[in-house]
């Protein structure tokens, strides 16, 4: 074993909507960057979101609202090149592109567990698991049955777990309690609150 051997670089790669970037986003990210002793975390706005039920806010408002939420934390980069990308935003380009500007690095594809469950629907989602490990943060409705993703039984090996506190928040959530007139200053850090409320974001018309 060549002890003097450069360690790889540990990358974490992080994709959502973010509309709105919540507080329970920033536990996975904290826990992320302490379990997998990542070297850097780019977190990757959705551009085109080709799966979603329901149009996005304006990618402007997201990219803001995402570098409000995380600019604090050194670790954590924010990448914008789904957004800059046309047509639909697949993960698997994502991951090439990071993988080539990133040559001998190591690739953890962090997702909460509804998104892990689905994986085997992704766009080339084979190609996925062999650029990154895919590193699964369990929500606690879903980590009682102990039942293995449909993924990681064909390919365990590219499978890790996340020690996820409970952080019972979503996006949905948020926006349904603006549209209603509640307060969301427990959901989602001050600065998106203030930059919600500033542009009239996620109110109902």
């Amino acid at each position: 074993m060549n002890l003097d051997a450069p360690q790889r670089r540990r990358i974490g790669v992080f994709g959502g909507a973010f509309d709105p970037p919540h507080l329970a986003h920033r536990a996975l990210l904290e826990t992320a960057l302490a379990e997998l002793k990542l070297d850097v975390l780019r977190v990757v706005p959705t551009g085109d979101a080709w799966h979603k039920p329901r149009p996005l806010s304006a990618a402007a408002h997201r990219l803001a609202m995402v570098h409000l939420a995380f600019d604090d934390v050194p670790q954590i980069h924010v990448d914008s090149q789904e957004m800059a990308r046309s047509g639909p935003s697949y993960t698997v380009d994502t991951l090439r592109h990071i993988a080539a500007a990133e040559p001998g690095a190591e690739l953890f594809l962090i997702m909460g567990a509804d998104q892990a469950v689905a994986l085997t629907s992704w766009h080339d989602w084979e190609a996925i698991l062999q650029l990154a490990i895919i590193c699964v943060a369990t929500r606690a409705r879903l980590s009682n049955n102990g039942a293995l993703f449909d993924a990681e039984k064909l390919f365990p090996e590219r499978f890790l777990h996340l020690s996820m506190p409970a952080t019972p928040v979503s996006a949905t959530q948020v926006r349904s309690m603006i549209a209603t007139g509640q307060s969301v200053q427990t959901l989602v850090s001050g600065p998106v609150a203030r930059y919600i409320a500033d542009h009239h974001l996620y109110q109902s018309h």
